[in-house]
């Protein structure tokens, strides 16, 4: 998956919080426009944030993603709306790493409480076993890693999440403090899910054939590390690229070895890098969602439906099921 960097002119950012200075409203009735309702206005930076934003929140807040469903959110470039946006809310929630862009527009803004996932679990380098970095090819064949060499992808884990939306809780409560008791119990609810959802990944991967899965995008080392997997990733090459031929050998040796069944691949891009290597290996291909955004392909309506899809098509190619 590409990981381009997109900073913002200080010009354009600058004129953009001018605009936003001769609006800011944040708690005044009227639209729907982060900035312009009677509620705590939350702008998050894409899917995982505004989920983690509406659950905590519930009826206290309005929350605005500057992710489209179904746009790839690392190639994300802000309009000057959305600057504007990002000027007028009364918090910002992003994940710094993952889009260069927003981290700029946020740090020029002068939102109130700004509130970085990254800084809330921590984040860790993540290579494969044969020690492809989560890097990744333009067009052009420029290599990108994400910011700081970390993996941002701690959605994906649910205790790592569980932490971010405990900490999520917590800065609600601060920056909003007459509703402290609800951010408080919706913190309290969305953590039991999801530590109801590791007692799910945990026992629905017990007693598999294999340990070791593919995927197109190395965006599953958190849960790989959580649950004793093994993620081989097609690394250094963008989503639309061919895999490289002494990649599609290794990777067809490594799926032989390991009892491989199956290479995935996710729904926000094409899945012909997959069926290429699954061709050469005789192999089939499936989905396992990265959740970086829900869309009418996605397999469910939110972050837990897909995650219990992407149980179900581990435990299907790993021999759990």
């Amino acid at each position: 998956m590409n990981v381009r960097r997109l900073p913002l002119p200080t010009a354009v950012v600058a004129a953009a919080a001018a605009l936003g200075l001769g609006a800011l409203s944040a708690c005044s009735s009227g639209g729907a426009a982060a900035g312009s309702t009677d509620k705590f206005d939350v702008v998050a930076s894409f899917y995982p944030m505004a989920f983690l934003a509406e659950q905590i929140g519930g009826e206290h807040v309005h929350v605005t993603s500057l992710t489209q469903p179904g746009q790839e959110p690392h190639d994300l470039e802000l309009s000057t709306q959305q600057i504007v946006q990002l000027q007028e809310a009364d918090a910002a929630l992003h994940l710094k790493g993952l889009q260069p862009a927003v981290d700029e527009a946020i740090a020029q803004s002068e939102v109130g409480t700004k509130i970085d996932a990254a800084t809330l679990t921590s984040l860790e380098d993540h290579e494969d076993e044969h020690g492809h970095e989560d890097e990744h090819e333009d067009e052009h064949g420029h290599e990108h890693e994400h910011e700081g060499g970390k993996d941002p992808h701690v959605w994906l884990d649910p205790v790592k999440y569980a932490e971010v939306a405990e900490g999520v809780g917590k800065a609600f409560e601060k920056a909003d403090p007459d509703h402290a008791a609800d951010y408080r119990k919706n913190t309290e609810a969305l953590v039991g899910k999801l530590n109801d959802l590791d007692a799910a990944f945990e026992t629905g991967l017990r007693n598999r054939k294999t340990d070791v899965f593919i995927t197109t995008h190395a965006a599953f080392g958190y849960l790989a590390e959580r649950y004793g997997l093994i993620e081989e990733a097609i690394s250094g090459l963008s989503p639309e690229s061919e895999p490289s031929g002494a990649r599609v050998k290794e990777l067809t040796r490594t799926a032989e070895a390991d009892g491989v069944t199956t290479v995935f691949y996710e729904t926000l891009v094409s899945d012909r890098t997959a069926k290429t290597l699954a061709d050469d290996a005789g192999l089939k291909t499936d989905v396992l969602d990265p959740i970086e955004g829900i869309t009418d392909g996605s397999r469910g309506d939110d972050y837990f439906q897909v995650m219990e899809s992407n149980l179900e098509s581990l435990q299907t190619a790993l021999g759990a099921k």
